[in-house]
This record gives C-alpha cells, sequence and structure tokens, in this order.
C-alpha cells in the first residue's frame, strides 16, 4: 500500500493484532452490516469466485480472511471436498463455526485461527486459495502473498475479491462520498467498534487495486493475471495461477 493504514491510530499495538482487535469488536453485527453497506451484492460476487475455483475443478480449497465463513460455505456447498478458512479473529471464527454448524457443512470445513504471513501448512498443499475482502488488511501485503504463493499447488488457482476505487465519473465521486460518509455513519451507528468503519474505506483507497495488484502478483511468482471490476469498479476480483 502506498500509505499505512490502520484501525487505531492512538494504539501501540502492530496493525495485525489490531485488525483481530478490530474484527473481534464487529463480529457480532458484521455479516448484517455488510449486507446493508453493499446492498447484498457482495453475495454475487462471491459467486463468482466459487465459480472460478470450481472451473478449475478444485477440491482442496484454503480461504484465507475467512471471516464469519461466507465464501467457505458457498464454496463447500459448491460440491468442494475440502475446504479451511483461516482468519485471526478469533470472534469471526466464533461466528463462522456457528454458521458451519447451522448448514451441516463440519466435515467439509475445517476453521482455524491462524496469521496469514505465516500460513501454518506444508508447500504445495491447496488447489485454490481464496480471499474475500482480506488482503488490504494484511500488515505486509507483499509477505502475506508469497506465503499464498507456497502453499499453493503448481497450476493452482488463486482467487481474490477486494474492494477498489471507480475512475470515471460520476461513479468516482459518488463512490468516495459514500466510503467517507455514508459507511463511517452507518457503521457508527450500528457497531460497537467506531474505528472500524472508518477503517475499512480508508484502507480500501490506500490499496493498490487493478492493474497494480496484478503486477505485484506477477512480481510474486503468480502467472497469468487477471482482474474482472465489478459494479463500476467498486470492487474487483483477481485471478491468477502458479
Amino acid at each position: 500500500m502506498s500509505k499505512k493504514v490502520i484501525p487505531y491510530q492512538d494504539s501501540n499495538l502492530g496493525k495485525k493484532e489490531q485488525i483481530a482487535k478490530m474484527f473481534d469488536n464487529v463480529s457480532g453485527n458484521y455479516d448484517a452490516l455488510n449486507r446493508v453497506l453493499t446492498f447484498g451484492i457482495d453475495v454475487s460476487w462471491r459467486k463468482k469466485v466459487v465459480q472460478m475455483v470450481v472451473d478449475t475443478q478444485a477440491q482442496n480449497v484454503l480461504d484465507i480472511a475467512t471471516g464469519t465463513a461466507d465464501l467457505a460455505i458457498l464454496l463447500a456447498q459448491s460440491d468442494i471436498s475440502k475446504v479451511t478458512g483461516l482468519d485471526l479473529s478469533e470472534g469471526m471464527l466464533a461466528i463462522g463455526k456457528e454458521k458451519v454448524k447451522k448448514h451441516h457443512l463440519t466435515n467439509q470445513i475445517d476453521l482455524i485461527l491462524g496469521d496469514s504471513e505465516k500460513l501454518p501448512f506444508n508447500d504445495h498443499t491447496f488447489d485454490a486459495i481464496t480471499v474475500g475482502f482480506g488482503v488490504r488488511n494484511f500488515e505486509n501485503l507483499e509477505q502475506g502473498l508469497q506465503e499464498i504463493h507456497r502453499v499453493l499447488k503448481p497450476q493452482g488457482t488463486f482467487v481474490v475479491l477486494e474492494t477498489s476505487q471507480p475512475t470515471r465519473f460520476p461513479m468516482k465521486q459518488g463512490y468516495r462520498f459514500y466510503s467517507k460518509y455514508i459507511i463511517p455513519t452507518i457503521g457508527k451507528m450500528f457497531s460497537k467498534d467506531k474505528s472500524a468503519y472508518s477503517y475499512l474505506p480508508e484502507s480500501a483507497a490506500a490499496f493498490p487495486f487493478g492493474e497494480a495488484f496484478n503486477n505485484i502478483l506477477t512480481k510474486i511468482g503468480f502467472k497469468d493475471t487477471k482482474h474482472y471490476p465489478q459494479l463500476f469498479g467498486s470492487a474487483t476480483i483477481y485471478q491468477a495461477f502458479k
């Protein structure tokens, strides 16, 4: 990222610890607020990610920054035999585990506490790896991507869904207003963490999206990198191969 964006400017904790604390704090209403703030469109974006993975015939998938397991559940429901979800936040994982039980997917999905920059897996373990709205929270972006590349099997696919910035008028101006004023206002009304919903749009604005992110993936060693803007560029799906 071009600048360091953290949730709590007055904290002595590192970004990683701050992210875990922030998501622990917002875990109780994260799903509901996410649906409201994205008008539910994020569900269709996740389904596109799942289809990209399914098209590669992957059967052992790692979902990093799995949160409350939305993407992991969709992957498992698409007949992928094994999904591992990893996240820094115990609070988010606790809710995710309840959702996995509710959907009767405990035999297909394992949710574990872990660090995306120090993945607890052997080299060449997974057929596919996904990240939904999480790469911008990496403390060291390139280190996290290197770890992903390490544990991905040769010819495996890496698919990322992340917020981005519209670049054309009038969506560019409208999105900036929505991110700067609407998201923090709604977040503060319904979340007990007043900083979280200011951090989230700020981190999105600082993230190197589009070709800039493709270039980083190529630098790490990924091949055939492509990106697919969603909703006028307010989010982007990236796909790359090892």
